[in-house]
């Protein structure tokens, strides 16, 4: 078979989770910071394709979301390929051995804020020294649709933003699933941009990325403060993006197939 079946994954992804736990904090530390600058990377290619086409946009709104979607799996295939931590992938990644009694709850949980703030630094490193002191977004469209972005995250109610949150982490983590199912470097880029780019289509909401998107809104001026992007948006998004991963992919898939290896 030219690719490796659900239960097959599970070997692989206990492997990956054990030699996560087993990097030392420095080591993951920075990967995590490298992993928050890729998503960035993906999330401002995003905006200058997809929020560069105000006359699409007005036209055929569904046209835009879909050129906007299709650039941002950039990050993504950077931390697959080059190298990366991510907080939400690692939200499922564990899970298998954890419901079967290898591991204790303090492997993740140490991982999981490790990486969050790594990926938090990374990310807003990234949107200030090279979204917006570059001044690539300063001018028009650009400069409305980054502010408009940051503005409709922060505007949800909290319930809306969590079950955002759930939805692309069960699309997120399912896309690294099918990057450890491929054999190949070609079929792990086509198996995580196709529901990379599904969750960003359907407006869906990443944690890490939206650290990203709301900070760079902010730099440029958009009427946010630091508090509504945490309390609004990076809270109830990042404890769906938990849900997401840990429970719809690593919880069930775990479930279904430890027994088998």
């Amino acid at each position: 078979m030219g690719f490796y079946s659900p239960k097959e994954i599970i070997p692989i992804v206990n492997a990956l989770a054990l030699s996560k736990a087993k990097t030392s904090n420095t080591k993951t530390f920075i990967l995590a910071i490298l992993g928050g600058a890729y998503i960035a990377m993906g999330a401002l290619l995003a905006i200058i394709i997809g929020g560069g086409v105000p006359e699409i946009s007005a036209a055929n709104p569904g046209l835009q979301k879909l050129l906007f979607a299709a650039f941002f799996p950039l990050g993504l295939l950077l931390i697959a390929l080059a190298g990366g931590e991510l907080f939400t992938g690692n939200t499922a990644y564990f899970i298998p051995l954890l419901i079967k009694g290898k591991i204790s709850l303090k492997i993740p949980l140490k991982n999981w804020t490790v990486v969050f703030l790594g990926n938090f630094i990374g990310a807003l490193f990234f949107a200030l020294f090279f979204a917006y002191y570059t001044e690539v977004l300063k001018n028009e469209p650009w400069l409305s649709s980054t502010k408009n972005i940051g503005i409709a995250k922060v505007s949800a109610p909290f319930y809306v933003a969590l079950l955002k949150g759930v939805a692309c982490n069960w699309l997120v983590a399912l896309a690294m699933w099918l990057s450890f199912a491929a054999k190949s470097t070609t079929g792990k880029i086509l198996g995580i941009w196709f529901p990379i780019m599904a969750f960003v289509a359907m407006g869906f909401e990443h944690s890490i990325a939206n650290m990203f998107f709301i900070p760079t809104a902010i730099f440029y001026g958009a009427d946010i403060t630091w508090s509504a992007f945490f309390l609004n948006n990076l809270l109830p998004v990042t404890i769906g993006n938990i849900i997401g991963g840990a429970l719809f992919v690593g919880g069930l898939y775990g479930y279904l197939y430890a027994d088998e290896n």
